[in-house]
Formats: structure tokens, sequence, C-alpha cells
């Protein structure tokens, strides 16, 4: 591979760009007009404007970016995280163009991209799975399904996640209340309504394990995350590896990731996501992430790796040449998203020009950012404008070093999450690891008290 074309934008574009520019592949980017002078322009070999600033106009339309491929010379496309990174009909046109998919081929993503048929792949493999149903068609049956699996239940769309279609009932009465409204939400962003219904873990940790495979069944893992300080379904809080877990279920939960994808002849990077309850010690099965995750950087960390370079190796057609056996976890990682919004203000997102960027630096501690002073945050795509990172020997540690990295960095000219990740990062919940997935959705309102008092 020669040269690439990045399929994104923000700070996965600038970290694509970088490792790229590393193994000696020129870089062209794909941006749209809202993009054309951002940083991520300035870290590749040339820049295409490809279309408006919707993302249905740029980074959503697949036949502008495969002809933007096509007319700058790429061999291959790299799509980043969300976009198109997990729409199999994307990555079956860019192979059928003569171009290289960094990611899993389009019958994988197929087939585990649709949650039921991902249930289906993890029980064939024998992974657990919190007791659930098929495909659920009308509140009527839904009761009757919930019956049987017992109360709290949880809507979940077949289609995408994101929080998306995902609503917990109590009872009945819940369910008939919020069954048609979260078929309409799946429909809404995914173009379909199918639901399907799960028991719901009152509380649950969100625990993922990193896995990597050369797509001709060797299949690795790279430890696991714990994704668990959740707002509405979005991770906020990530750190590697996840401190709750006995060496004996750690190395389960890896286990039956391997598995599953192994099972499939997986290619590239990706993600096995579970529910896992401190109060039984079990763990259960969600869904697959069939692309990079946001929140790679913390895997990073511990196991010295750069992961875009694997995909980079894998997608190249070189010899994928780690074995399970080499690898190992140093230390402790934890990541925050920095958001454009404004906490304060019912998290409403803050576009505009940041006039002050004064970020923090210093021996264990990692920015992935695509902005400066003096940038514009447009409007019109997801909230987040860097990742904050520290790495530190122990978890005790690693927040003390975020708690002085946070305090350290600041922005004006918008709002930001910066403030709110100050007080919760000297949480007494987040010091003690008790927190759950539903935690910050009741804890942000102190939270937010605290930092405005």
């Amino acid at each position: 591979m020669d040269r690439l074309l990045i399929a994104n934008r923000g700070e996965i574009a600038v970290r694509v760009a970088r490792s790229a520019r590393a193994r000696g592949i020129e870089t062209v980017l794909a941006a749209s007009e809202a993009d054309r002078d951002s940083l991520a322009a300035g870290e590749v070999d040339r820049t295409l404007v490809i279309g408006a600033p919707p993302a249905s106009a740029s980074y959503l339309n697949a036949p502008l970016l495969i002809h933007a491929a096509i007319q700058s010379g790429c061999q291959a496309v790299h799509p980043g995280f969300g976009f198109l990174s997990e729409r199999a009909d994307f990555a079956d046109a860019v192979e059928d163009a003569g171009l290289v998919f960094v990611g899993p081929r389009g019958e994988t993503i197929r087939r585990i991209g649709d949650k039921l048929g991902a249930r289906e792949v993890a029980r064939d493999a024998g992974v657990p799975m919190a007791e659930g149903s098929e495909e659920v068609t009308s509140t009527a049956e839904a009761i009757e399904i919930a019956a049987s699996i017992g109360y709290p239940v949880i809507t979940k769309a077949s289609a995408g996640g994101g929080g998306r279609g995902m609503h917990v009932a109590k009872d009945a009465a819940e369910l008939e209340a919020i069954f048609d409204s979260a078929s309409r939400e799946a429909e809404q962003a995914f173009g379909d309504g199918r639901l399907y219904l799960e028991r719901f873990v009152e509380r649950a940790r969100h625990v993922e394990v990193q896995v990597f495979g050369d797509g001709n069944g060797r299949v690795v893992h790279f430890g696991e995350r714990d994704c668990s300080i959740q707002r509405r379904h979005q991770k906020m809080v990530e750190e590697s590896p996840a401190a709750l877990l006995s060496a004996a279920t750690r190395a389960r939960l890896h286990e039956a990731a391997v598995a599953l994808l192994r099972a499939i002849d997986y290619r590239g990077a990706g993600t096995v996501e579970f529910l896992y309850d401190p109060d039984t010690d079990e763990f259960y099965f969600m869904e697959v992430n069939a692309r990079l995750q946001v929140e790679h950087p913390v895997t990073e960390e511990v196991n010295d790796i750069d992961l875009v370079d694997l995909q980079l190796v894998v997608a190249s057609g070189d010899d994928f040449h780690w074995d399970q056996s080499r690898i190992s976890q140093q230390g402790h990682s934890i990541e925050v998203r920095i958001l454009a919004e404004d906490p304060a203000n019912g998290f409403r997102p803050s576009p505009g020009r940041i006039t002050r960027w004064d970020t923090p630096s210093g021996d264990g501690i990692r920015l992935d950012s695509a902005v400066a002073a003096g940038s514009f945050v447009p409007p019109y795509y997801d909230s987040m404008i860097a990742k904050l990172i520290v790495t530190a020997d122990d978890r005790a540690s690693a927040i003390d070093l975020l708690g002085r990295a946070l305090d350290d960095f600041h922005v004006e000219g918008i709002h930001t999450n910066i403030p709110l990740l100050c007080e919760l990062a000297r949480d007494s919940a987040f010091l003690d690891n008790t927190t759950s997935t539903r935690w910050l959705d009741t804890a942000a309102e102190s939270l937010i008290r605290r930092d405005t008092a």
C-alpha cells in the first residue's frame, strides 16, 4: 500500500494520518467544506473537499468517498470510527472498486452488525448471554416475553447502538408505554425498527475486550477495558485494565471474545462488548463493534502498541506476527472524552471558535485531538473534540494524574465538559470503583452543582 484515503474527520483522521506516515504511506483526506482547513487537513499529503458540511453530503456519501479514493490514486480506504465504518455495503463497495477496506470484510460486518445475528454467532461460539428474545414484533408479544424473562428488561435495536432504541422497563405498564416509541426511535436512527428484549442487569459494568484478527483464523486479544461511566449509553470515561475483575473471570472473558471472532475468521481491529454483573461475577455478551473504538488509546498505552499500525499491516497483506504469548499489559490507563457541550445547560452542544486551548503535558499524559486555539468547532458533527489519556503504574496513580491533568486543561471560546470531568475525577464512587452504567445519569446533576457552587 502506497497511498491511503482517510474517510473521516477530527482526531481519528489525525491519528490515522500519523500512523500511516510512520509506515511511509501517503495520505489523502476526504473532507467536507467545514473541515477543509482543519488540523487533520494539515496532517495529510493532500485534502479533497468532497461535499457540503452535513454528513449526509460528505462523510456518509459512499460514492463520493470511493470516487475520491480512485481519483487520488489510493489503494485503500480507512473509515475511522462512526460514519461508514460499520456499513457492510460500504465495505463491499470499496472492495468492488478494487480498493482495500481497512477493516473487516463486508460479509463479516453484515453478520455481526445486526445484533440479533451477532447473538446467534455468540450462542454458537458458546459465549455467555443474558436471557433475551429474538425479534419482538408487537407490544403484546413484548409483554408476554418479558413475563418469562423477568423484569426489569431492556429494549434494544437490532440494527445499531449508541443508546437509540434502548429503554428500561421495570414492569408491564412501563414496557407498554415505551415499546412503540423505542421502535420508532430505532427506525429513525437506523432505518430499521426491529427490537428485541434482554434481561436488564441493575448494577452492570460495561467491560469490552480488544481483539485483532488476520482474517485467516488467527485471533489475539489485547486485554479489556472498563467503559462503565456513561451518560445515556454514551461512554465518557474508559480505562484498562478493568480493575474489578478477578484473574479467573478476566481469563474467561478474553477466551469468550477470541472464540467468537475466531469463529468468523475476523479481520482487523474489533471489540467484543459484555455486561458484567459484580454481584454474581458473571458476564454476558452485548455486541461486537467491527471497527476501531474511540477508546482504543488506553489499550495501546498498557500494551505499548499502535493499533492503527496493525490495521495497516493487515490491510497491506503483510504477515500478522502477533502471538498471544507475546502480549502482556503493564500499568493502568484512563481516557476521558473532551466534549464541546455545556453540562450546566442540559449538555447542549457548544460549537464555535476556540480562543484558548492550553493543554496538559508531561510523563504519562497523552492528548488525541484535532483542534487548537483558533479552531472552529462546527455544529454538524459529534461533539467530541479531544481525548485525554493518562497512564501510570496503577489505578490510584492514574486517577491522581488524571485530576492534575484536567486542572491544567483550559479552554475558552466554547463550553466543554472539562469542569464536570474535574469533579468526576475526585468523586468517591469513581475513586472506589463502585460505578455502574447508570451511575452518571443520576450523579451528573450533583457533579454539575459542585462545579458551579
